[in-house]
């Protein structure tokens, strides 16, 4: 069996299953009328965005069979990616890919091997073994540009194909500011936390709620406040497709948040949304 390791140096998440048991036990799946069948989560270290991402995919029904795990980091026009193994590695074992459902979606999507090291899917995969312990995973990677949304539509129809109840988790950070980032409009401190939150991030986040998938990706590329808006167009397509309304946020925050709010020089947007 092919098992795709660890890319991402210790310290994004926790490696041993006990802490990543304690990280996520009050949050549950177990229990909710209203469950959500995508969910947008982000990517970053669990320390600066673990809670959030949480929050996002426990959102999502438990009885799925299949988890499609949405990262981006791509550019619009890259061709889908898919992971070719046979299994991933998380802290709770492996995670066996749905290699069915993947031949048809590469088949439908054009798509090639992921072959690169990149944490927008891997720092999510603790979380999804937690919460589906006995599902299976599509690890996809979507560029940015309008056919990631029409992957999602075909997503979905590949599902009702082969009669899979699935879930999307789409990945993405928001705006990245600061000097770390080569991105400081506004200033420093509270002035130009006070910018990304209300403005910059409000902006990308009402066109997600509003079902605006071409400001999504407009926002995404002028204003800098998305990283990987493939991942998010794909849930949105996908969305469309399961006729699930628009996406609904969860929570927002930044890494500024981290340590009693006192906001650094750089630092980055978080959010969980739910279809």
């Amino acid at each position: 069996m092919h098992i795709r390791e660890y890319s991402l140096p210790a310290g994004w998440f926790p490696r041993d299953p006990g802490s990543v048991s304690a990280f996520l036990s009050e949050f549950t799946n177990s229990s909710n009328s209203a469950w959500s069948r995508a969910a947008v989560a982000p990517h970053a270290g669990w320390y600066y965005c673990g809670r959030i991402a949480a929050r996002a995919v426990s959102s999502l029904r438990p009885e799925a069979e299949t988890v499609v795990v949405l990262g981006g980091h791509l550019p619009g026009g890259t061709m889908p990616l898919f992971a070719m193994e046979d299994a991933v590695r998380t802290p709770f074992g492996n995670i066996p890919i749905d290699k069915e459902f993947r031949s048809i979606l590469m088949n439908e999507l054009d798509g090639a091997e992921d072959r690169f090291r990149d944490n927008t899917v891997e720092v999510l995969l603790p979380m999804v073994h937690y919460f589906f312990p006995k599902a299976n995973l599509i690890w996809l990677r979507l560029g940015a540009d309008s056919g990631a949304f029409e992957a999602g539509r075909i997503i979905s129809k590949a599902a009702a194909k082969l009669k899979l109840k699935i879930n999307v988790l789409a990945s993405t950070d928001l705006t990245h500011y600061g000097p770390n980032y080569g991105f400081s409009p506004h200033g420093t401190g509270q002035a130009a936390l006070r910018w990304v939150r209300d403005e910059n991030d409000a902006k990308f986040l009402k066109a997600l709620e509003t079902g605006n998938s071409g400001e999504v990706l407009r926002s995404a590329e002028l204003d800098h406040c998305a990283c990987s808006a493939g991942a998010v167009l794909g849930a949105m397509g996908f969305a469309s497709a399961e006729g699930l309304g628009n996406a609904q946020l969860i929570e927002y925050g930044t890494s500024a948040d981290v340590g009693g709010g006192t906001s650094a020089d750089s630092f980055v947007g978080y959010a969980a949304l739910r279809f």
